[in-house]
């Protein structure tokens, strides 16, 4: 009953149609430029720009080189990382099926909670190599991944993918290939509260507290964020359709388990940064930023 008086309402609100947006944002003829691959371009630009203007900052754990190198591991992380944990959180029945489809990056299908994983992972051994404090590098990481994340979703939304769960209300849009009842824009939700709101928070902890002295509380506040926002979401995003049926959409998502062990990381973090914070010691080459 409520699933048809909700159908019924949503010649009331928003139609994605009449938007007129489009997922390629430039035609060569010949190939397409799409919004979601000028979302990864944009957030890594502008995560660079402003993670070179946090390190001109005192107590910076490296230098301009060590950035222009951390661009290339994270980007690797981020690819790998990110395609990986989509074939096996949310795909791996079909990617058993047809392995090659792994490599079809350009027909979507990538995970954040991967992302971070190969991420971090990329840095750590790049720390290795070069060494540095992977921990005090990753609190830095930290601040810039909300640009990342705003530009992430905004692209989900420009596509008409990821949308939400039906709702009756004046922001509710009906999005093409999710039925005829108008839905939340949770791609608009997760853009504001990870991308926005997020980053405020950790633009706060950086310029205004101490946080950066203390290893791992920049990046554990990121963590307990970005799970606590994600979590809540999903409440108000469509499950994944792969999990129809199963507990991972009656009762919890997928991306909500997948927060619990970043919520509970994050605090520890958090809790533990103090004791860390007395063997912070200054990189040679990092006052030479500019």
């Amino acid at each position: 009953m409520l699933l048809a008086t909700l159908a019924a309402a949503a010649a009331d609100h928003i139609h994605f149609a009449d938007l007129g947006l489009n997922k390629v944002a430039l035609s060569l003829g010949f190939f397409d430029i799409k919004w979601y691959s000028l979302a990864y371009i944009a957030g890594i630009l502008v995560g660079w720009w402003y993670l070179l203007r946090l390190l001109r900052e005192p107590g910076a754990p490296m230098s301009k080189k060590h950035a222009d190198d951390l661009v290339f591991y994270a980007t690797l992380g981020i690819i790998v990382g990110g395609r990986l944990g989509y074939v096996l959180f949310y795909g791996l029945d079909r990617f058993i099926q047809h392995p090659l489809d792994i490599f079809k990056l350009w027909d979507g299908g990538m995970s954040f909670h991967g992302g971070v994983i190969g991420t971090t992972l990329a840095i750590i051994l790049m720390c290795r190599q070069q060494k540095l404090n992977w921990l005090r590098v990753h609190d830095y990481v930290a601040c810039v991944v909300p640009f990342g994340l705003f530009f992430g979703r905004l692209a989900n939304f420009v596509n008409g993918e990821l949308w939400g769960k039906p709702a009756d209300l004046p922001w509710a849009i009906v999005f093409p290939g999710a039925g005829d009842m108008a839905r939340h824009p949770s791609q608009l939700y997760e853009a504001g509260l990870e991308g926005v709101v997020l980053f405020a928070i950790l633009w706060f902890a950086f310029w205004r507290t101490r946080a950066r002295y203390a290893p791992g509380k920049l990046v554990g506040i990121f963590l307990l964020g970005y799970g606590c926002f994600r979590f809540f979401v999903e409440y108000f995003r469509e499950p994944d359709a792969q999990f129809d049926g199963t507990i991972f959409a009656s009762f919890i998502h997928m991306g909500q388990v997948l927060c619990l062990p970043m919520i509970v990381g994050g605090i520890y973090l958090i809790a533990t940064a103090k004791g860390r914070r007395e063997r912070v010691e200054p990189i040679a080459g990092a006052e030479s930023v500019a």
